[in-house]
Order: C-alpha cells, then structure tokens, then sequence
C-alpha cells in the first residue's frame, strides 16, 4: 500500500505544480493583454481570449478576477514578452516564449539550462523559420457532424479540423487567428481553449534515450516562471 500510496501522491503533487504554473501563465497572459488593450473584455479581444483560456483551465473565477485586479491596479508596463531560441541535444530546435519583467534574469537562466542539458541558446530569428505560426482552436466536442463544422467554419481560415470523442480542434493561419476567434464566439461554441502556436514544419526523429535527454532540458526550461511555452520539432 505504502509504495501505491507514493506513487498517487507523485501523480497528484505533479498534477498541482502543472496546475499552478498553467495559472502563472494565464494571469501573465490577463497582465499582458490589459497592458496592451485595457481591462474591459468587451472591448480588448486577447484579454477575452485569456480569461476563456483560464477558463478552460478551471482556473476559479476568484483567480481570474483577482489577476484582472492586480493588471489594473498597478503599473504592469515592465512585463515584456521576448522569443529565446536554440538548440537542444541532437539538433533538436527549441522556441521559448517569455513574459518577463525582468530581461536580463530570464535568458541567464534560460543559457544556464541549454549549457547544463547539452544545448546551446542561439541568435534571434536563427530557427524561426522551422516553424509555421497558427491559430490552434479548441471547442467541446457536442456531437458536433464535422463535415458540417468545416464548412460552416473554412470561410473564417480554417486550414484543418481534428476531432476526438471530447474536443475538435481547428487550425487556421496567424492572419485568421482574429476572424475565427470571432467567429466561434458569435456562434456561442464552447470554446477551451485558442492559442498562437508554433508548429514545426519538419522534423527529428531521435531513439528513446536521445528524446529523454531532449525533454530533460524542455522540462527544466518549462519549470522557469518566467517562461510561457517551449516549442521543439522533436518527433
């Protein structure tokens, strides 16, 4: 029982931590867009966008109204968002989104991590071009007949539709992130989640050591609260 006990209690602590740094992320997100458009939903469409994305989160709505408070009560004008790209073990490339208010800390700890785990931090805009920025849509799946959401939907820029038994998910171009955010909302579909994601248009197939030592230095990099996302075109 012990050793089950352990391994429940790993799984929960590690569902937590993920947890917390995914409300650290969003309420940077809610300082960011109140920074750049105001703190009305209604007339800021990314501060909409990141209170739905706190949503899907089941971050509490007493969080997200308490990260709404602190962007407007205070002068958050020293966040600033910054992309650090490298390369990880094997080639492997790796784009890291930050919001930092504090520059100078952020890459001193992102350099220290690619030296540690077999990387090197590289030259802005050196491994942009390895991936294709998309709008990434995210809707409950409510019985929803596909074929008819694709054409309702690829007037907006959908490129591609996936779907399970839980979610569809919609990709279109970063030039249509904006009319399909509208889009799904003026059609009241029960958005998760919309994001800008970075989606590598090639790449690396390692063996399973290889992409061990890769996601060691992605999970590391991940940990760092100044870090939003990190991208890799790992296979």
């Amino acid at each position: 029982m012990g050793r089950v006990f352990e391994k429940r209690k790993y799984k929960m602590f590690a569902r937590y931590d993920k947890m917390a740094k995914g409300f650290t992320r969003i309420g940077k997100e809610i300082a960011i867009a109140i920074k750049l458009g105001g703190g009305d939903p209604a007339g800021n469409s990314r501060l909409r966008v990141a209170i739905q994305n706190a949503k899907g989160l089941n971050m509490p709505k007493v969080n997200i109204d308490a990260a709404i408070k602190r962007a407007t009560s205070k002068d958050s004008s020293n966040l600033e968002e910054i992309v650090y790209e490298g390369k990880g073990p094997y080639g492997v490339a790796i784009l890291i989104e930050c919001a930092t208010d504090n520059p100078t800390r952020t890459v001193a700890n992102v350099r220290m991590n690619f030296n540690k785990y077999g990387g090197e931090l590289g030259k802005t805009g050196s491994l942009d071009y390895l991936f294709d920025r998309k709008g990434v849509f995210r809707i409950k799946n409510e019985n929803l007949v596909l074929e008819e959401l694709e054409f309702e939907l690829i007037d907006f820029g959908a490129d591609e539709i996936e779907s399970d038994e839980e979610e569809i998910v919609i990709y279109t171009a970063f030039t249509d992130f904006g009319n399909m955010q509208k889009a799904l909302e003026s059609k009241k579909f029960n958005i998760i989640s919309s994001e800008l994601e970075r989606i590598p248009n090639s790449t690396v197939e390692l063996n399973d050591e290889q992409v061990e030592e890769v996601m060691k230095l992605v999970g590391k990099l991940e940990e760092d609260d100044d870090i939003q996302t990190v991208y890799h075109n790992l296979k």
